[in-house]
């Protein structure tokens, strides 16, 4: 007896896991402690999200939906079991995982934080109404709601408008040439134009010179008139034959163009169509609210002198020296409203206290340049993660579990060290935290460190170390400890010269106020800052859209199936500039960013890369399919006649379980294969389509060994550090650094011709110090090849090893949007005013 209370006092404040097998862990046991900063690291595709989220945080959910109604759990997205022994001392848990700003433009950080909701209290309750004006409940000040929106514009700040103008681009075209733009192309415009035919109107004469009254009719019109439609007959031939009662071709229905503009962009779901009619809608600032969204009863009230659309618009950090004098009883209006109405200035003391210390936790996570109203899709994955980490911080939970992925994803180290001081005060209220982190500076923070790997897919899944971070030093095995540990010098390979210079002039964007910037040729340049210092607005904003319009035709950016909201309720921003010289120099422009490369699982890395069509056709090669009559199409699981019946090549189906929430099944006639048993009769090198699927990178290298066309775009892909992804890997299970790295991958493929503009935007994201390493070399490759290469970065590893570096700020926001320097990376870690000059110094010195 005595034994197992000595093994429970052992235990007593960790977290046990015994045989983990989830994804690619090896049957892993080991002990985690509780109330500490416990850090999991290894390169990507190790395993270690494996164990921190598919095991820990999804045991910990199973644990707490079990305790819920059967009803109420099919209300949670629930995570698959995981497949694990037993865990021991799992406390309950809490997930911040990464994520792309969700949600639609009238989410926003307001929403998210619930800021906004305190604010319309404060002006429902404390705000100055005018004269005679009854209360307004809070509801009232919001964008989205019946009481609150603007009537004219439904909340979009923005009224929309089909006209004439718009419509008919060029007045001097007949009807039968194509006057009416906006027309369907095709049959479907020939057939208007038929119907106008049999109604009588001229479809031959120039649009201009057509009486008003019939221009109006044709465009406006809301009637729909069903007429007789003879195809390919003049007015005349149409006239005699309704006259002798001649069989019509068809009947056709009339719509006006206005009436078809509106109806295909509100109901189509194509968004192509949607990106096309759109192009036929003038978008004016709505003449009520003036852009503003809300009722002129809403905006009628005041706080602090303003209304709450404009304070909405103010950065956090501003707001928090609005009501810190609220909060702490010193603002003048504040002393003036109590002795009139001390309940009132009671109830606004109240709120703007809790609103300062809410926003104080923002302001420590470096997100003071973020203003309320900003709407969340376009925040990234980092700031989407810190915003509800301070949320989590105001809430004060205790004995809690934190899991999060990489909070220091796009965060530059200044503002890392911000994160790490907030992390130390949840840790401090008496909670656990397992980060899954790449950040050296965050991983020598931890108080334990478990370190899974050596390699990724397959060659991973173990657990290499787990204990204090210092103990890591004597794991050879361990990828990390080369990183941790290194003391070796920084090595800087000779710096290349410009080839040119790309200068760019008058910029005003965002916080961008006239500024000038020049970025050098055929070199690789790194663009830095702090969050919210202006570099996306500079480079993945202004000089891809000024380079876009130079160069027309020659851009090449992605197509993600990522829809727009075309009808933001916000512009982009007023925007001035122009590129002066250089563009001369450069005859395409590749911007790879980490928007998904698709939106479905039926897209994925083999189909994206092109990799696919190559794979079908060898399949097509072989003899049985050739005796059957398979061509390549046969071996997509897009194409019925390949692909599994019942579940549509989807692998997958959904089973409905009345009160707990659905759930997708392997599908039980294929089995998850996705194809049919004919065509998974056929077989290359003794495996069938799925099988292939089925293999990683890295192993399809060994596969297709002797296949040149299949060869060189998993070596690319393998040098990217994307070796373990399988080839059927669904594009949903995709983070947005494996998205930008397959997207770099496919571009890497083409035969480089030299005077190619690359842009990317942090590719470092989500990689562990080795996987940077391989991104470098690949980097270098394409400068070298005669290209130019910008990269937005944090990683001071890539900035030290760039030719040349354009630092801006100082600060966020209106602090923000200046060039403190361009230079080389040396010039730069001496400037006094960079806020990236310490930590790239103590890089160069070789700090790391």
């Amino acid at each position: 007896m005595e034994q197992t209370h000595d093994e429970r006092a052992k235990k007593e404040g960790f977290v046990t896991v015994k045989g983990a097998r989830q994804h690619n862990l090896k049957d892993v046991s080991l002990e985690i402690p509780r109330d500490a900063l416990v850090v999991f690291t290894g390169i990507s595709g190790s395993g270690k999200s494996s164990l921190a989220f598919g095991t820990l945080y999804a045991e910990a959910q199973r644990r707490y939906l079990e305790s819920v109604s059967p009803y109420a759990r099919r209300l949670f997205h629930q995570m698959p079991i995981p497949e694990v022994d037993a865990i021991e001392g799992l406390p309950p848990a809490v997930a911040l995982q990464q994520q792309r700003g969700s949600g639609t433009t009238r989410s926003s950080v307001g929403s998210v934080t619930t800021l906004s909701n305190l604010l319309r209290m404060l002006y429902s309750r404390a705000g100055d109404y005018p004269p005679g004006q009854s209360i307004l409940y809070a509801d009232s000040f919001s964008t989205n709601t019946p009481e609150g929106i603007c009537p004219e514009c439904q909340g979009l700040g923005r009224v929309y408008q089909v006209t004439e103008k718009s419509m008919v681009l060029d007045d001097t075209l007949t009807i039968r040439e194509g006057a009416i733009d906006s027309w369907p192309k095709a049959w479907q415009g020939k057939n208007l134009r038929d119907i106008l035919v049999t109604l009588g109107y001229d479809v031959d004469t120039p649009w201009k010179d057509l009486p008003q009254k019939d221009r109006d009719w044709i465009l406006f019109t809301d009637e729909q008139p069903k007429v007789p439609v003879y195809r390919n007959l003049n007015q005349k031939e149409v006239q005699f034959a309704i006259k002798n009662n001649h069989e019509p071709s068809y009947m056709g229905t009339y719509s006006g163009a206005k009436k078809l503009v509106l109806h295909t962009f509100a109901n189509t779901q194509s968004s192509l169509m949607k990106k096309r009619v759109s192009k036929y809608m003038i978008s004016n600032k709505c003449p009520t609210c003036h852009g503003k969204r809300l009722r002129p009863e809403s905006l009628s009230v005041t706080f602090a002198g303003y209304d709450i659309a404009d304070i909405s618009r103010l950065p956090l950090k501003k707001l928090f020296s609005i009501f810190t004098p609220y909060g702490n009883g010193s603002a003048p209006g504040l002393t003036k409203l109590a002795k009139s109405r001390k309940e009132k200035a009671l109830v606004a003391q109240r709120i703007a206290e809790d609103l300062v210390a809410r926003i104080d936790v923002l302001l420590e996570l470096g997100l003071g340049y973020l203003s309320l109203e900003r709407s969340t899709p376009t925040l990234s994955a980092g700031e989407h993660q810190r915003l509800r980490l301070a949320t989590q911080v105001r809430s004060n939970l205790f004995g809690v579990v934190y899991v999060l992925d990489e909070p220091s994803a796009g965060l530059h180290p200044a503002d890392t060290e911000a994160l790490l001081k907030t992390l130390d005060r949840l840790k401090a209220s008496g909670n656990s935290l397992f980060i899954v982190e790449h950040e050296l500076d965050v991983v020598r923070h931890a108080d334990w460190l478990v370190d899974v790997g050596p390699n990724a897919g397959e060659g991973g899944g173990e657990v290499l170390y787990s204990g204090p971070p210092a103990g890591l030093q004597d794991v050879s095995k361990s990828k990390t400890r080369e990183h941790l540990f290194n003391d070796l010098p920084f090595e800087k390979l000779k710096p290349r010269k410009p080839t040119g210079w790309l200068v760019l002039s008058g910029i005003t964007k965002n916080n961008l106020n006239n500024l000038e910037a020049s970025f050098p040729l055929g070199v690789m340049t790194s663009v830095t800052g702090i969050s919210g210092s202006g570099k996306s607005s500079l480079v993945s904003q202004v000089l891809v859209e000024l380079m876009s319009a130079q160069l027309g035709n020659s851009i090449t950016s992605e197509k993600e199936e990522e829809e727009e909201d075309l009808l933001s309720p916000e512009g982009t921003g007023i925007q001035d500039g122009e590129i002066t010289s250089g563009s001369e120099h450069i005859k395409r422009m590749v911007v790879v960013n980490q928007k998904p490369i698709g939106r479905t699982p039926r897209s994925n890395l083999a189909t994206y890369t092109g990799l696919f069509d190559v794979v079908r056709k060898l399949f097509s090669t072989t003899d049985l399919a050739k005796s059957r009559n398979y061509k390549a199409g046969r071996f997509s699981f897009n194409v019925g006649k390949g692909r599994c019946p019942n579940c549509e090549g989807e692998g997958a189906v959904m089973v409905e379980l009345l009160f707990l929430p659905s759930v997708y099944a392997p599908c039980p006639v294929c089995e998850g294969m996705r194809y049919n048993p004919e065509t998974l009769e056929v077989t290359y090198h003794e495996k069938n389509i799925a099988q292939v699927l089925g293999l990683t990178v890295n192993e399809a290298l060994d596969f297709f060994s002797e296949e040149e066309r299949v060869m060189r775009p998993l070596k690319v892909l393998q040098e990217v550090g994307l070796g373990y992804l399988r080839l059927g890997q669904p594009a949903t299970e995709l983070s947005g650094g494996e998205a930008q790295r397959i997207k770099l991958a496919k571009e890497l493929q083409r035969l480089n011709r030299g005077k190619t503009l690359y842009i990317l935007d942090e590719p470092t994201t989500g990689l562990h110090p080795t996987d940077v390493e391989k991104l470098q070399l690949q980097l270098a490759r394409l400068v070298d090849s005669g290209n130019t290469v910008i990269v937005v970065e944090h990683d001071m590893q890539v900035i030290a090893a760039s030719d040349w570096v354009i630092d801006m700020g100082p600060g966020a926001g209106e602090e923000g949007g200046n060039v403190v320097i361009a230079d080389v990376p040396e010039k730069v870690a001496k400037n006094k005013q960079s806020k990236t000059a310490l930590y790239l110094s103590r890089t160069l010195d070789g700090q790391s």
